[in-house]
């Protein structure tokens, strides 16, 4: 059997980089997929590339009146859910004009950020607990980040709400098991992993060349991971194999926390 048989499973933010990658591996390990994002077409073709037992819904995860309408189709059409993957996100490079450091923040840049990051993990959470207490049980799974663990002096409203969804997972994980819901909540923490929301960092030509190569000296393994790396960790806390596992941070990374290459560039 594989090991996502007959679950029901939502993805945010599953339109490309990791939440694409996620997708893919838990559709093939026969995991009933619900893709959601905001960019409609990419996620409308992507649905439409698995085929039979994947589909595909709007969802602005910031807004709670989408969350509403995405409960009620989950709750009408397939009586619960599984698994809850919170991966949408936004660095806010590319999404607000910034700027980011701590010294002269945009306050509407900022916020933007964590009404996207952290608001969106914690509406995910909120409705899927009820959804998935009708099932008996249940995954949740928050993509947080390396940078939730350290500090980024030219990013801290990502980082911020990075560090805010490691620590509501684990409010989650507790709540639940004090409840006795038989639900669980872990944090995931990429890094270096290459997905389009490095574009606005890397450049082109040459210059992203040798950005890629100045990063990959500071990464133990010795270069970038990619989607697939995180969406294996994904597949492991989405399946019942890590039935005794809740409130952890599983870190993809190449090493990068492991040592001194923690602090980042």
């Amino acid at each position: 059997m594989r090991r996502l048989e007959n679950k029901i499973a939502l993805i945010t933010g599953a339109a490309r980089g990791i939440g694409e990658g996620i997708a893919r591996i838990f559709h093939r390990e026969g995991a009933r997929v619900i893709l959601s994002d905001i960019r409609d077409e990419q996620g409308k073709a992507l649905a439409k590339e698995l085929g039979e037992m994947a589909c595909y819904t709007h969802l602005d995860v910031k807004h709670e009146g989408e969350w509403q309408l995405v409960y009620e189709k989950l709750l009408l059409e397939f009586g619960g859910l599984d698994i809850l993957v919170n991966n949408a996100g936004i660095t806010g490079f590319m999404e607000t004009k910034g700027p980011f450091d701590a010294e002269n923040p945009d306050m509407e840049s900022f916020e933007e950020v964590m009404r996207v990051n952290l608001n969106g993990t914690v509406l995910g959470c909120k409705y899927a607990i009820p959804l998935m207490k009708r099932k008996g049980k249940g995954t949740i799974i928050n993509i947080s980040s390396r940078s939730g663990i350290v500090g980024i002096p030219g990013a801290a409203a990502y980082a911020a709400s990075k560090a805010a969804v490691r620590n509501h997972t684990k409010s989650v994980a507790l709540l639940c098991a004090e409840k006795g819901y038989n639900i669980r909540c872990n944090s995931i923490h990429p890094a270096a992993i290459m997905t389009p929301i490095w574009d606005a960092m890397l450049g082109e030509g040459e210059i992203r060349e040798k950005i890629i190569k100045d990063i990959e000296s500071g990464i133990p393994l010795g270069h970038f991971g990619n989607a697939e790396d995180v969406a294996y960790a994904a597949l492991y806390l989405a399946s019942d194999e890590s039935r005794y596992v809740t409130g952890i941070e599983l870190n993809v990374d190449g090493g990068i926390l492991a040592g001194s290459e923690a602090k980042p560039e």
